[in-house]
């Protein structure tokens, strides 16, 4: 009997990851597309005020590392000036932010 206990396990945890997965894409549509854009390009009326990068640019994604992302959207980002150029989002979790990073580099081309 061990064996559908092992396979009702693996589908559990797997069925986790389809959740997280999922949490994390909505995340990003709510907390990060006004701006970036669904597609990462940053072509919305805030990201062009804000002359976001565009996301999908390989270029632009090598300028960053996962844990730059990550306080990025912990800690927020300033201007040489100090004035902040992206809020931190604070209602999400170290976890749901993590879920985060596979996201934004996905978007690649």
């Amino acid at each position: 009997m061990k064996p559908p206990h092992l396979l009702l396990a693996v589908l559990l945890v797997g069925s986790a990851f389809t959740v997280r997965g999922a949490d994390a894409a909505a995340n990003w549509s709510e907390h990060c597309a006004k701006c970036h854009g669904e597609d990462g390009k940053g072509q919305t009326k805030m990201g062009k005020k804000l002359d976001i990068a565009d996301l999908t640019d390989a270029k632009v994604q090598a300028n960053f590392t996962d844990e730059q992302a990550f306080k990025a959207v912990r800690e927020g980002l300033k201007d040489k000036n100090g004035k902040t150029t992206m809020k931190a989002v604070e209602k999400l979790s170290d976890d749901d932010i993590k879920a985060l990073i596979p996201v934004v580099r996905a978007l690649k081309k």
